[in-house]
């Protein structure tokens, strides 16, 4: 199995919207630095995801936040400085992270990097979940999105399966 490192946007969203099962399901284990475990139990942080994270799934691993002194990561918030010093740290090959600028970060240092709406994709091709309801669900969260880009996806997908 790959060596799989998150921050914080895609697990809160995954548990908000009930798909963060998709984790185990399609990497067996994921790793968190504690910048990241510190940012989703936050009081401003929903509190299903304070919840679910005090349930401490089997598969989530936190991890000590390795010293970030030797990347340049100006402009990127703990938990994405975080998760790049933890996969650099562990030689993880996929970084799952939502943050634009973070995203680019990661992809600069050789990491394969992929959001929430990947992770949805996936798991849909995968047969592991309905896009469709998924996004519905997303939507109705503070997820940032494009409008256009939600529907070109489900139109992607829906040609991949043949329409299903």
């Amino acid at each position: 199995m790959r060596i799989v490192v998150a921050d914080t946007g895609p697990l809160r969203y995954l548990v908000l919207i009930d798909a963060v099962d998709l984790l185990p399901r399609m990497f067996g284990r994921v790793l968190i630095p504690e910048a990241v475990r510190f940012e989703l139990n936050r009081t401003r942080t929903p509190v299903a995801v304070r919840e679910w994270l005090s349930a401490s799934p089997a598969w989530l691993e936190p991890h000590p936040t390795p010293p970030l002194a030797a990347l340049s990561l100006r402009g990127l918030g703990d938990g994405e400085r975080a998760a790049i010093a933890l996969a650099q740290a562990v030689g993880a090959s996929l970084i799952l992270m939502d943050d634009r600028a973070g995203i680019a970060a990661a992809r600069a240092q050789g990491f394969e990097a992929a959001g929430t709406l990947a992770v949805l994709v996936r798991g849909a091709q995968g047969g592991l979940i309905d896009l469709a309801a998924a996004l519905a669900s997303l939507k109705v969260t503070n997820f940032r999105y494009r409008p256009e880009l939600l529907d070109a996806l489900l139109a992607q997908h829906r040609g991949r399966s043949g329409g299903s």
